[in-house]
């Protein structure tokens, strides 16, 4: 069978990909493989605000249960939430049903072991091989051992610790806030009225079936509208699952993690707390970013394209600091993964700590003309021995130079390959972007 386990969690279409069948056989090899066998043992479980939730959920906790494994139900969470809230009740592992920015008809599931990290590899194959077998052959408890269902408030606890992550109030301030009609809704605007701030809340009223339409952190523009109509402060966009979060300066510019990471992390190097002069991004941040770290003696460590991959680097390297130019930042020293709304209060906090507009501080670096380009193909991976593209690549990194650079990688969940080129003169770019995507989709389009 093809992997089931992406860069973050099991995906796909609810009820034909994701369906209730698989996610019982994901929750009783979860419970299996998460805990020691003993009694007592504890999953979290938190969803975004889909519709698909419910019966997702309902599956997942019937397999965990039916391991003898009892279940705290969060409800509506977002993602780093249940991180949280599993180290918090020191539980035995968290499970979040989400896909994050992805539409309505996907769904996710996505596991934390009890140290609120995500699982590693060698535990997702285990998963999987446990999956192939044509029987199941795990236990089944019995009478008063089979698990049961507890509803815990967690929602209020996480709440108590974002707050706690700050120290300035945020009063004058006014910030709109993009919730994406999702996990953010009930959670993100309590914590910045709770600091103080004028809120004005988008996108707050989830129905099920409106997450993530046309707003949130990959629709900016919408945040950009309202921060300009009501002239606030700053606009804060989250995307469904609340791990990302995209800003708006009070000019209406769009303010990408790239710029997060930079702000972020000359603020940390400039009172000692960045580990190691070094912060963690991905192949697809910005050749602007790194060169504004590398003037401010910061040093960049680069990752694949996938938030867990920039944890484990962080992890390796002792670094606090990581994230993507998507909008995942991770600040180690406060939790185990990518936190929207934790990264909206460090980013207003840094506002109020400087004194000064987040149109200011974005100036720490100058972003590079970057342009992708993403082509369906036959074979993702094929186009790494491909004599065709690999020429047209060489050629269109001469090109560029040293002040540019191509990059092309596959996506992790669909048959895409992605082009990307970066530097000063964006006329070459598009030339080279337009010449590597002719040739791949000669080579390897459907």
């Amino acid at each position: 069978m093809s992997r089931l386990f992406g860069t973050d969690g099991v995906r796909g279409v609810a009820n034909r990909d994701l369906t209730p069948e698989l996610a019982f056989r994901l929750g009783r090899i979860g419970a299996y493989l998460l805990t020691d066998h003993q009694a007592g043992a504890r999953f979290v479980i938190g969803k975004d605000t889909r519709i698909s939730g419910d019966m997702l959920e309902s599956a997942l906790i019937s397999g965990i249960l039916s391991m003898g494994v009892d279940v705290l139900r969060l409800g509506i969470i977002s993602t780093p939430g249940v991180a949280y809230v599993t180290r918090l009740l020191h539980a035995d592992a968290g499970v979040m049903i989400s896909a994050s920015h992805n539409p309505v008809e996907d769904n996710g599931i996505k596991f934390f072991g009890g140290d609120g990290f995500k699982l590693l590899d060698e535990v997702e194959m285990e998963f999987e091989r446990l999956l192939t077998e044509a029987d199941d052959t795990l236990p089944r408890p019995e009478g008063v051992k089979v698990g049961r269902v507890y509803e815990e408030p967690g929602v209020a606890a996480y709440q108590r610790f974002l707050q706690s992550t700050v120290t300035s109030s945020f009063e004058g301030l006014h910030v709109i806030l993009d919730c994406a009609n999702g996990a953010a809704y009930h959670i993100a605007p309590h914590v910045f009225r709770a600091l103080g701030a004028k809120v004005t809340v988008v996108n707050d009223q989830p129905d099920g079936t409106n997450i993530n339409v046309g707003c949130g952190s990959t629709y900016p523009h919408v945040v950009q509208r309202a921060v300009l109509e009501y002239g606030a402060d700053v606009g804060l966009a989250f995307d469904g699952d609340a791990d990302r979060l995209i800003a708006v300066d009070e000019t209406g510019q769009v303010v990408d993690g790239d710029y997060i990471l930079a702000i972020s992390a000359l603020h940390m190097h400039e009172r000692g707390l960045l580990a190691n002069d070094t912060v963690v991004a991905t192949v697809m941040s910005n050749l602007g970013f790194v060169k504004a770290m590398a003037d401010r003696g910061i040093s960049v460590e680069r990752t694949a394209v996938g938030d867990r991959y920039v944890m484990e680097t962080m992890r390796a390297g002792h670094y606090v600091l990581g994230g993507e130019q998507s909008g995942h930042v991770i600040f180690l020293n406060h939790s185990t993964t990518g936190d929207g709304v934790l990264t909206a209060l460090q980013l207003v906090h840094t506002m109020v700590q400087k004194q000064a507009p987040l149109s200011q501080l974005a100036k720490v670096m100058t972003r590079y003309p970057q342009l992708l380009e993403n082509i369906r193909v036959r074979d993702k991976r094929a186009w790494r021995d491909n004599p065709a593209i690999l020429t047209v690549m060489d050629a269109c990194e001469q090109q560029l130079g040293s002040q540019g650079r191509v990059l092309v990688r596959e996506s992790g969940t669909e048959s895409i390959v992605r082009v990307m080129a970066e530097g000063p003169d964006e006329v070459l770019l598009r030339t080279c972007v337009e010449e590597m995507a002719r040739v791949i989709k000669d080579e390897l389009g459907n």
